[in-house]
């Protein structure tokens, strides 16, 4: 089977946690890692693992004969911003774990099939990848008037960009919720957990429904839907059962199903707490691997 070829344009914990899934890809052959700091302890990993790698930006990797088929871009919003014209101009179809948004928004267990053929897609939020998925499996039983998630991560797991982009997570992931996952309408929040040791990812997910709601097809469907993130992201899983309650004073005549969602990590590179981490480049190969059997079928 042909593999097709990829490049990770950023050599910081992202791309390297990136690169040791790629590897081990049936479908995608990671044979660039590009970054801009020539003592980059990304880049080192990266040659030792039989890796093309340079320093020089991405214009270096864009000028060789040889180009990659997609290239993963795990820099920041702004050098995204930068690169993708360049990548469509060529041809090369991007995968954007950075906040840039510059593409379709892309869940691999609800949308990907959709999107397959775009130039640029964008790998949303950590939280709207564990709980979008959920949003989805509830409306496409039920009518979900509103829906309302509560990400929770280890505060060693946000680096300086998660920090300085909260106020872009909440808006970005409520629009998900409701463009993807199907609720009329959506909200996020996110907490850095402080607590030692370090808790793994846990998301809570309400969703308001009919009262005449068919809680066992919800359940069921919630069920098959974190299955299929889980055949990508080992370590995804339902908490509980989810749990209904019926309509209360304050819910205006709606019932409500609650679902409790862990994330743990697969510590290819990053440690198992961040989860938050994991779940964005295992779906970013995910979404690689789809782009990759379109390429060579």
């Amino acid at each position: 089977m042909s593999k097709a070829t990829a490049a990770i344009v950023g050599s910081g914990n992202i791309g390297t946690d990136l690169m040791y899934k790629l590897l081990r890809s049936a479908h995608i052959e990671p044979r660039w890692m590009i970054g801009v700091d020539p003592g980059s302890p990304g880049l080192k990993r990266a040659a030792d693992h039989g890796l093309i790698t340079s320093a020089d930006g991405v214009d270096w990797l864009l000028g060789r004969d040889e180009r990659p088929d997609i290239v993963f871009e795990a820099t920041s919003a702004y050098v995204h911003r930068e690169n993708a014209p360049k990548y469509r101009e060529l041809g090369i179809q991007a995968v954007d774990l950075t906040p840039a948004a510059l593409g379709p928004a892309v869940v691999p267990a609800v949308n990907l099939g959709a999107h397959l053929d775009a130039p640029n897609v964008s790998l949303i939020t950590c939280g709207g990848q564990a709980t979008i998925p959920i949003v989805h499996a509830v409306s496409r039983v039920t009518e979900v008037a509103y829906a309302e998630i509560v990400a929770s991560v280890a505060s060693p797991s946000a680096g300086p960009g998660t920090r300085a982009n909260i106020d872009e997570f909440t808006k970005t992931t409520a629009r998900g919720i409701e463009t993807i996952g199907g609720a009329r309408r959506g909200k996020a929040i996110i907490i850095l957990n402080p607590a030692e040791p370090p808790m793994l990812m846990q998301d809570t997910i309400f969703c308001s429904i009919p009262v005449d709601a068919d809680r066992d097809a919800i359940a069921a469907s919630i069920e098959e839907v974190a299955a299929d993130v889980a055949s990508y992201v080992p370590g995804y899983r339902l908490r509980t059962e989810p749990q209904f309650d019926d309509p209360t004073a304050v819910s205006g005549g709606l019932a409500r199903v609650a679902v409790f969602v862990e994330v743990e990590g697969a510590g290819d590179f990053l440690p198992p707490y961040s989860g938050n981490l994991d779940i964005m480049t295992a779906a970013a190969t995910k979404v690689g691997e789809g782009f990759a059997q379109r390429i060579h079928p």
